[in-house]
């Protein structure tokens, strides 16, 4: 039972903080990707394939990180279990933000020079 309870929990608090960063990511990296590159049509499309390369990555590492966990036995154990699995979940979402903002900054430095 207390492993029943531990997946519904983190499948709708891991798919909604997923959902609500890619959303925030799309809509504020607008901005930065027209500065970085000047056709709007071909931000547009970048942002698209990002947003749905993000989904896609993320969705399915949950679905996976499922498949690992032990069996819980008490609230303790499942309340250790989710928030570390949570956890998990941001800093994997922070280091593909900042890989993909790093990615930007480097290509731009090298079209300028260009």
């Amino acid at each position: 039972m207390f492993n029943i309870i531990s997946y519904l929990l983190f499948l709708v608090i891991s798919s909604y903080i997923t959902l609500d960063v890619g959303r925030r990511c799309f809509n504020s990296g607008k901005v930065y990707l027209e500065y970085l590159i000047k056709d709007k049509d071909l931000c547009l499309t970048v942002n698209r394939i990002l947003l749905g390369s993000y989904y896609l990555v993320n969705l399915g590492y949950i679905a996976l990180n499922l498949s690992f966990w032990k069996k819980i036995s008490n609230w303790e154990a499942l309340l250790t279990t989710v928030s570390v699995r949570i956890g998990m979940i941001v800093l994997i979402l922070c280091v593909l933000h900042f890989i993909n903002m790093l990615t930007l900054y480097v290509l731009r430095k090298k079209l300028i020079i260009k």
